[in-house]
């Protein structure tokens, strides 16, 4: 895989990336990458001492709730947990605290019977509150709980490093795509009633009807949003005036991240490991004088 490659980043949201690229060498590398983004770590929630649940909840089925929010931080800020018997530190462990009540107000009205994540509340260890200003986590309004009046939960949760291979809540990436790039020609002129059913033989945005000379005339618009549509050749007056068919070198790689590194990090991290294997695997054939 050469190391600098010609895919570029066409559409970047807070927790997706859509990003094209055509270098003939990295075909057999898009598989791996997909693969290999499940070995980026994370910081998540692994463990929960609970010292009060006075609610219907199992507590079991609350811990492992608590367990699946995603946490907004650097996990290479942190490194991995060496021993599990040993007190965490504030090199490899986030801790977090949940101490909420549910009672009436003199309204009458509860308060506090709505658990979310947006109440795990986080307590530094060490130096982190001088190191670390904004972990929390990802989604705020994650509803973990509902309580009755006088129903209590008191808890602490311990984040450590690890990666998606343990467990799915280290899980970088929600979704991890890569297809060809679909491509649409118009063989001929298509205009007027023709022009209409054609574009509505595709998703909306794909074909796009112009005005020329009071005639409606189709045009192709953005092929990206074609998601094997055949629709067309249903059609005898349109099938021999389209062609639809994918760039043989050209994929479009999606990423939608579970929001603690963004999207645009997680790929060439993803690479960095790619490559990282690579090179043991020369060094292991160079070992053995192949």
């Amino acid at each position: 895989m050469k190391p600098e490659s010609d895919a570029k980043v066409y559409k970047l949201k807070q927790f997706s990336v859509w990003s094209d690229g055509s270098e003939e060498a990295n075909y057999g590398a898009k598989p791996k990458t997909v693969e290999d983004l499940m070995k980026i770590p994370t910081m998540a929630i692994d463990k929960i001492h609970l010292y009060n649940n006075t609610t219907v909840i199992p507590d079991e089925v609350l811990t492992h709730r608590i367990g699946l929010v995603p946490i907004k931080v650097d996990p290479r800020s942190f490194i991995s947990k060496a021993n599990d018997d040993e007190e965490g530190t504030e090199d490899d462990t986030i801790q977090f605290e949940l101490k909420v009540k549910c009672h009436k107000d003199e309204k009458d009205k509860l308060k506090g019977n709505k658990v979310t994540s947006g109440d795990l509340k986080f307590v530094p260890i060490g130096n982190q509150r001088n190191m670390y200003i904004d972990i929390r986590p990802v989604h705020e309004d994650i509803l973990l709980a509902v309580l009755k009046q006088g129903h209590e939960i008191d808890l602490k949760a311990f984040c450590y490093k690890n990666i998606g291979r343990e467990h799915a809540k280290f899980s970088p990436v929600v979704v991890a795509t890569y297809r060809l790039h679909p491509q649409l020609r118009l063989l001929n002129r298509i205009t007027g009633q023709r022009a209409l059913t054609l574009a509505e033989c595709f998703p909306k945005g794909v074909i796009k009807i112009s005005k020329k000379d009071d005639v409606d005339v189709a045009k192709v618009a953005d092929v990206r949003k074609i998601k094997c549509s055949r629709n067309v050749f249903l059609h005898d007056e349109l099938k021999d005036d389209v062609e639809v068919c994918t760039v043989k070198n050209h994929y479009i790689f999606t990423v939608e991240s579970a929001g603690a590194l963004t999207p645009d990090k997680l790929v060439p991290e993803a690479i960095n490991i790619l490559k990282e294997k690579c090179r043991f695997f020369l060094s292991e054939l160079k070992a053995l004088k192949v």
